[in-house]
């Protein structure tokens, strides 16, 4: 479906890439003890396999022919306590791996979010939430099958591989190239299953993608979709990429079935030319029955590990698709300034206080979303210290934008934004933001409890909690939930309404006391009693305080020291509300349109 193209799965690259295996290798190298340790247990337990095989050949050989029971029995706790050491080896080689690979995958999902966080707002608009989901979850857990069975266990079998190749030809190096016969076959049989193996992972992968994107969308619109009975349709949509996502399964399913039974025949028939040829010599008498019976045991411990290497080799490649591209997203540069800690002293920034108001100018700034679609043009305003300023206008004017802008979520393409004279791409993004106040229109709550989402970062106590919520009005509202402030709140906010919702989010934007105040349509989503005891509460705060206020509804900017008229990205009007009105322009034209309405 046309939809999903942005969901397709890039094509994969290298079966192996040293440059990105180098890069991965830096996330194990605080755990070398652990690598060691796996494999000194894979080695061992690769030494130990040529035990039984050896022992069988002692016994046929020697110790039947002399009837020597002791050395039977010698040879039987020998083998039994091979057998014992080969699960411990086992079991502590996998033990070891599956830490080191929980360990690798804990670091880097956290290494993953934490650069997710600081990444610009522009990449969020480009790259679908599923999709990102995908790489913080599926992609790392290919990364930890690479650990687990791949890189180290692999390293097992090429040792366990060489070492009974080393003891086939040195019991006897003819009966070894008989049963080394047919391994160009098992070489050109597993070149196929690597390809079609290649082919049914990428189709798995991409259509995972598509279903982790659909499910996202859908469950966070779930309101929408039963509020216009789509629920069938929307079934029979995710229906087929189920259906698809299982077909991709069933074919892969189809080539590992076809592989392993082919690799078993091989096995099969060098096991049958190493028993035709092994009886031919036993019957010149050049040759042991118990060196054949060690050979028959050697030759099946030998096509074991190159089984295991083609689907080693499967998920190496697996391994480097989904190691692009998280490498590709933590390449992502970051936003400008994100993560800055601190102000360094001398700093002009230095010397903005946080704890009053702040001048904000707007010098000629130019900003599209995409050019040459230009959202702002050539925008120009100045607010003083502790003034209030309204921006109104038709939608799509550019009003929200100019917030953005000043909150650094873009960067304009021309002109300057600048804070107590200080330009904005100067100062540390959590500088910057830490002045700020922010209640936007669209409410975002967070799951946990109420005086979590008011605190958020800021070092305030429970106290200074109660005194945020008290000031907008938000008391009367945590006073009615069971808990108070220790109410967990649901995903979004969602256990209390929309105007509930702003309110806090109000109280938010208060509690750690900024210097300006920036309010996208902060009193849209209430009722006209708890409008009015906003705009109270908003009387005071905005004292001593630059605010910044976006608004639809005009009643509620009539006393604001200055207003600025959007219109197509451009300032047409400002002034007071009386001088605009005086004028008789677009803002009049805006407020008794409203007042008629009303």
């Amino acid at each position: 479906m046309a939809e999903q193209g942005i969901h397709e799965e890039d094509v994969l690259g290298k079966a192996y890439d040293g440059r990105l295996m180098r890069r991965l290798l830096r996330y194990v190298r605080p755990y070398r003890p652990l690598v060691a340790g796996a494999l000194v247990l894979l080695f061992t337990e690769g030494a130990l396999q040529l035990v039984g095989p050896l022992l069988t050949r002692r016994i046929i050989d020697v110790a039947v022919p002399a009837r020597d029971v002791a050395l039977v029995q010698r040879s039987v706790l020998l083998l039994a306590g091979a057998l014992i050491a080969q699960f411990a080896c086992s079991y502590g080689e996998t033990i070891l791996t599956a830490l080191l690979g929980q360990r690798v995958m804990h670091d880097l999902r956290g290494e993953l979010f934490a650069h997710l966080q600081r990444l610009p707002i522009p990449f969020f608009d480009r790259n679908p939430v599923g999709r990102l989901i995908t790489r913080v979850t599926t992609d790392v857990e290919s990364l930890n099958e690479l650990f687990t069975a791949g890189v180290v266990s692999g390293l097992g079998d090429l040792f366990t591989l060489v070492a009974i190749s080393v003891a086939m030809v040195w019991v006897d190096w003819r009966l070894a190239l008989f049963g080394f016969a047919t391994i160009p076959l098992v070489y050109l049989v597993s070149h196929v299953f690597r390809i079609k193996v290649r082919d049914t992972y990428r189709d798995i992968r991409t259509r995972i993608a598509r279903i982790n994107a659909f499910l996202q969308e859908r469950i966070t619109g779930m309101r929408v979709v039963q509020l216009f009975g789509r629920e069938n349709d929307e079934a029979r949509r995710f229906d087929r990429l189920n259906r698809d996502h299982l077909d991709a399964n069933l074919r892969s399913i189809t080539v590992y079935a076809l592989y392993f039974p082919a690799i078993e025949l091989l096995t099969t028939v060098a096991l049958a030319i190493l028993i035709v040829a092994g009886a031919n010599r036993v019957g010149v008498g050049s040759l042991t029955v118990g060196t054949v019976a060690a050979f028959l045991q050697l030759l099946r411990r030998f096509f074991q590990p190159l089984q295991d290497l083609s689907e080693k080799y499967n998920i190496l490649q697996q391994a480097m698709a989904a190691s692009e591209r998280i490498f590709t997203l933590l390449d992502t540069p970051a936003a400008i300034g994100a993560g800055a800690q601190g102000v360094a002293p001398g700093h002009a920034h230095a010397a903005i206080a946080a704890r009053r108001g702040v001048e904000v100018r707007f010098e000629d700034v130019w900003f599209a979303y995409q050019e040459p679609q230009w959202v702002l043009k050539g925008v120009s305003f100045h607010v003083a210290p502790g003034e209030t300023l309204a921006i109104v206008g038709h939608t799509g004017a550019g009003k929200t934008t100019i917030v953005s802008l000043l909150l650094r979520f873009y960067e304009p393409q021309r002109g300057r934004i600048s804070v107590d004279g200080v330009d904005i791409r100067e100062m540390p993004l959590d500088r910057l933001r830490e002045l700020v106040g922010y209640v936007q229109q669209d409410i975002f709550l967070f799951a946990g409890d109420v005086a979590t989402n008011i605190r958020l970062n800021a070092p305030i106590s429970d106290e200074q909690v109660v005194a945020a919520a008290t000031r907008v009005g938000a008391d009367r509202i945590v006073a009615r939930l069971p808990g108070g402030y220790s109410y967990e709140l649901g995903e979004r906010g969602a256990s209390v309404s929309v105007g509930e919702r702003q309110l806090l989010s109000f109280a938010r934007a208060i509690a750690a006391d900024p210097a300006l105040l920036l309010l996208d349509e902060a009193t849209s989503a209430v009722d006209s009693e708890v409008e009015a005891e906003i705009q109270r509460a908003l009387a005071e705060l905005m004292r001593g305080r630059t605010t910044i206020a976006i608004a639809h509804r005009l009643s509620t900017i009539v006393g604001s020291d200055r207003i600025l008229v959007l219109h197509l990205g451009e300032v047409r009007e400002q002034g007071s509300h009386a001088e605009l009105l005086a004028r008789r322009g677009l803002y009049e034209r805006l407020y008794r349109l409203q007042a008629g309405a009303a």
